[in-house]
């Protein structure tokens, strides 16, 4: 088994990172905040050489989002799954014409449009990740689309908690409304862990009941750009997400296990939005470009505004 070299720790820096990460895990540290700690690391230098923040705060996302499942019931589970079908559909797909038209509008690259529509219809990162495979796009119309989404989920961070106080919404409801608007699992989770238990409940799954719909727009998108690719990548972790509601349904006699697993996994869920923000610099928000942004902030009001507007009716 390969250890850390010493390299990595030789610098007051780099220590001061892996503290910064570590003090991520206690109670006193929120998801905004994590993610802003993030942002100064990464500013400062402090990531030490070797050390891909983006594909460990994958890793770490992949094993909090299946704790929490231990968190949830079953019940309370299909019911939210089953309230909000409905508006998941249509948000989907109406999302991704409205892309496909404003692109057009932008004369933006299609398949650089798609990947934002499809970020923005479905799960962030990961819809991308799926379904570039699948239209043949190449590294820079991925790059494009993964930045413009990277920074609209810093944003709605921020913002979604404060505007759903605003408005009243209650737990129910901004946990429905963030898995709708917000792009990445992470910062769904992390924006409804900030405003209470019940809504990280409902935003966890529901956000993760329509990132199974990467399956079938994947293959919807692979027949539109006519691309003979079959390569799909799914998270496995929603699939195991699913198996930990089982195990915790099945066995309610070791519930105080599953809470401590619970509560586990959301300081672990915030120590990732920490390692989210040290992939945030300057040439990132560069590579994002106008055009891409345009159309990524305008798929995101859009998708928002309606759904808030259906949740307050």
């Amino acid at each position: 088994m390969s250890h850390p070299s010493p390299k990595l720790f030789s610098r007051p820096l780099h220590a001061l990172f892996w503290l910064t990460a570590l003090v991520c895990l206690l109670p006193v540290i929120s998801s905004p905040m994590a993610l802003v700690l993030g942002i100064v690391a990464a500013s400062l230098g402090a990531i030490p050489k070797g050390v891909n923040t983006g594909a460990l705060a994958k890793k770490l996302l992949a094993f909090s989002i299946v704790g929490l499942g231990f968190g949830i019931q079953l019940d309370q589970a299909i019911e939210a799954t089953r309230a909000g079908l409905g508006i998941i559909v249509v948000t989907i797909f109406g999302t991704l014409a409205l892309g496909t038209l404003m692109a057009r509008a932008l004369k933006l690259d299609s398949k650089t449009g798609h990947l934002i529509a499809s970020g923005t219809a479905i799960c962030g990162g990961s819809a991308i990740a799926a379904v570039a495979p699948a239209i043949d796009a190449d590294s820079k119309q991925v790059s494009l689309a993964l930045a413009t989404v990277f920074v609209l989920n810093s944003v709605a961070l921020f913002l979604f908690p404060v505007i759903g106080h605003l408005v009243g919404l209650s737990q129910e409801q901004f946990g429905i409304w963030s898995a709708i608007a917000i792009h990445d699992t992470s910062s769904v989770v992390g924006a409804a862990g900030a405003y209470g238990d019940q809504a990280l409940i409902t935003a966890t799954t529901l956000k993760l009941a329509r990132a199974l719909w990467i399956i079938p727009v994947a293959f919807l998108s692979a027949l539109a750009f006519r691309s003979q690719s079959r390569k799909l990548s799914v998270p496995m972790f929603i699939l195991y997400y699913c198996v930990a509601i089982g195990v915790a349904h099945l066995l309610p006699q070791m519930a105080p296990v599953w809470e401590g697993v619970f509560w586990a996994s959301k300081r672990l869920l915030v120590v990732c939005l920490f390692l989210i923000g040290c992939g945030i610099t300057a040439r990132r928000l560069r590579e994002a470009g106008p055009k891409p942004l345009m159309l990524g902030v305008g798929l995101w009001l859009a998708i928002s505004s309606v759904s808030l507007l259906y949740l307050l009716a």
